[in-house]
């Protein structure tokens, strides 16, 4: 009995180590956001059809304990949301962001305008940086949504623009390298139905524009796990991001944290808030740090999470346990990471596992 004592006890601490470890990662995932928010595409070089890391060696047991973590994390900001400490963080957040609220369709259009006028400026840029073109619609289409904009009558016209823009990035770039960006139609969606003062079968247009950036940040995840090496550069650049973590088991616990604040925006009124505000923190840190492009980059992304974070509705009778949270959770993720792989596998050859 005495032995087996002896062997386990290595076995133990060697597990409490791993543990720990994951929770200090995830914890400067979260504070150390410049690297994790940066659209490294903006930054660095990248192949989107080369080999993603297989499956089995994204699948480690870092992997799964970061998951785990962040999985109980979620699960207890569920049932935090059920208790008067939550209800009462609801109200104090309705009461600083009540400004934003009453003037939410405002700020969007505000922060769109901005984009659409700092690409006009920039001058080649389709929607993305990385997203180039020289045609010559170009400018005078993302002049005309920009002033479009201007108006609630026209929003219609620059809904339109963004999804014509859309199209000519998939006929240039392919739908997969696209599919990092649903957000700018969910942003089309909800400027064209905020034009016509409709909502989509009931839906209204906030939550598309939710669920669109959700979607978004949920694949961005994935593709820190499939190619944590297109970040390096930019931690011989910012050495001090990492708090001294290897670069791949950073980049683990960076998506790891993406991944479940994107999930919240899915979930109910006082979670998906904190998720917005945080991301929003996350993606305010990189524009300071990363400078004009990712400020201009990231400009629509931001006005989304400001206007989640000031949504103010509740669901009467939710029928939402928080148990039902971290199984919702597994799925989307096994959903996304079984579209990345297979779909990046069927489009370009590549390897799953």
């Amino acid at each position: 009995m005495n032995g087996y004592l002896q062997r386990s006890i290595p076995v133990l601490r060697n597990s409490s180590l791993v543990l720990a470890r994951c929770l200090l990662a995830l914890l400067f995932a979260v504070t150390s956001t410049a690297s994790a928010s940066a659209h490294v595409k903006w930054f660095c070089a990248y192949d989107v059809a080369g080999q993603p890391l297989e499956l089995s060696n994204v699948l480690c047991q870092d992997f799964e304990i970061l998951i785990f973590i962040a999985a109980v994390g979620l699960l207890a900001g569920c049932f935090l949301e059920k208790t008067p400490l939550g209800e009462a963080m609801l109200r104090s957040m309705d009461r600083v962001t009540i400004g934003i609220r009453l003037h939410t369709e405002e700020m969007v259009r505000a922060f769109c305008f901005f984009f659409f006028i700092g690409v006009w400026t920039l001058g080649g840029i389709l929607l993305t940086p990385e997203l180039t073109s020289k045609s010559l619609l170009l400018p005078p289409l993302q002049f005309t949504i920009a002033i479009c904009l201007l108006w609630r009558r026209t929003l219609p016209i620059s809904a339109l623009g963004i999804v014509i823009l859309f199209g000519m990035a998939i006929h240039d770039y392919g739908m997969f390298h696209l599919a990092d960006y649903p957000i700018f139609l969910g942003i089309a969606a909800y400027l064209a139905l905020r034009g016509l003062q409709k909502k989509f079968f009931g839906i209204e247009p906030i939550d598309i524009m939710r669920y669109a950036t959700a979607v978004t940040l949920m694949w961005a995840s994935v593709e820190k796990w499939a190619y944590p090496q297109w970040s390096y550069p930019i931690f011989i650049t910012h050495p001090s991001i990492t708090f001294g973590f290897d670069p791949a088991f950073y980049m683990r616990a960076a998506g790891a944290v993406e991944f479940v604040l994107a999930f919240a925006l899915l979930w109910t009124p006082l979670v998906r808030r904190c998720a917005a505000a945080i991301l929003a923190g996350m993606f305010i840190a990189a524009c300071l740090e990363f400078g004009k492009i990712d400020t201009i980059g990231h400009s629509g992304i931001i006005a989304v999470l400001f206007a989640v974070l000031a949504d103010d509705r509740r669901v009467e009778n939710d029928r939402r346990v928080p148990l039902a949270a971290p199984a919702g959770f597994c799925a989307a993720l096994a959903a996304t990471l079984f579209a990345y792989y297979v779909g990046h596998a069927t489009l370009f050859n590549t390897t799953v596992l």
